[in-house]
């Protein structure tokens, strides 16, 4: 089966093609658009979330000199207007989104073993792949819609939150509801479909164990998000 054909049938018939791609795991090409989609869209909200960056600084200027220090406050201004745009979209993301998705799928394949003696490395990372084109090319296509609207980053989410436009983009109620996104919703679906045909179980036990490595993720994700917004109070 050609991309074309897996990324139309990603949306339009997960279960025959997320089957398919049990079978046959394919992944090379997924892996490089995936890689494309992220570093294009971090080049293109870059600037949103640099200018929201120094904003937040400048309207918590006193509060952060009083805990850093006026020396260390004027290197991280510094720090954050000389952040290098390309490098940031064109390697350290998708390395660092490339380094999630190998240990994610070390991590689910851990999971499945727990039921399942089927399904192979490959097979995983190529579920996880084609189910991540759904939260890449149609979520961040939605959230760069969204954030250049707005020019702005914060306050900007395909998630629960939209539902609370007054919470605080910085508090925890808001770091908490964000986890709760359609695309990363419906891509974790797409991916429990997957597992299902790789570990060769009932598609109930795929979504389980789908939507158990969510709540996990979601779990890490709130944790480093309340570390980093401690950073700023």
């Amino acid at each position: 089966m050609s991309f074309g054909g897996r990324l139309i049938g990603t949306f339009f018939d997960p279960g025959r093609t997320l089957r398919a791609i049990a079978e046959r795991p394919l992944w090379v090409d997924a892996l490089i658009v995936v890689l494309i989609l992220i570093s294009l869209y971090t080049y293109l909200v870059f600037p949103f979330g640099q200018k929201d960056s120094l904003r937040f600084m400048e309207d918590n200027a006193a509060k952060l000199k009083a805990k850093w220090g006026e020396a260390q406050y004027g290197d991280a201004i510094e720090r954050t207007k000389g952040q290098d745009r390309s490098l940031a979209a064109f390697l350290i993301t998708p390395l660092t989104y490339l380094f999630g998705f190998l240990f994610s799928t070390l991590i689910v394949l851990g999971m499945g073993r727990v039921v399942s003696t089927q399904g192979s490395y490959l097979q995983v990372f190529s579920s996880l792949l084609h189910a991540n084109l759904v939260d890449k090319l149609l979520g961040n296509g939605l959230r760069l819609f969204l954030i250049s609207g707005k020019e702005s980053v914060f306050q900007t989410s395909t998630g629960l939150p939209v539902l609370f436009p007054k919470l605080d983009a910085m508090s925890t109620p808001y770091v908490f509801l964000s986890q709760v996104d359609l695309f990363q919703l419906w891509t974790f679906w797409l991916f429990g479909i997957g597992l299902a045909a790789a570990f060769k179980i009932s598609l109930k036990k795929g979504l389980l164990i789908s939507f158990a490595f969510w709540f996990l993720k979601s779990g890490l994700t709130v944790a480093l998000l309340m570390l980093r917004s401690r950073l700023f109070q």
